[in-house]
């Protein structure tokens, strides 16, 4: 799921004064620093999770016997395979 960069910067901004409002820290940095680095994070989240969904497809491709996405068999390996790589990448 890719997220604009407007939607990130939002989501930034409410995760800083959540943490700032429940004195879960207390910085030094100006607030426009600590958003940036807030945003690279969630940019690099949503990229592994994307690697991730990505190699779990190519997994479920690969099979001889064709699964259909959505079915209950798909959904159940999907969900084995994306715990399994998530581990791997230390998720």
């Amino acid at each position: 799921m890719m997220l604009s960069d407007d939607k990130i910067n939002h989501l930034s901004h409410i995760l800083l004064i959540a943490l700032k409002g429940k004195d879960l820290i207390t910085t030094k940095a100006d607030d426009s620093i600590i958003r940036k680095e807030i945003k690279k994070s969630i940019a690099a989240e949503i990229k592994t999770g994307e690697e991730i969904d990505a190699d779990v497809r190519r997994k479920l491709s690969s099979f001889s016997k064709k699964l259909t996405e959505g079915s209950s068999e798909w959904e159940i390996l999907y969900k084995k395979f994306y715990a399994e790589e998530s581990s791997k990448k230390g998720r």
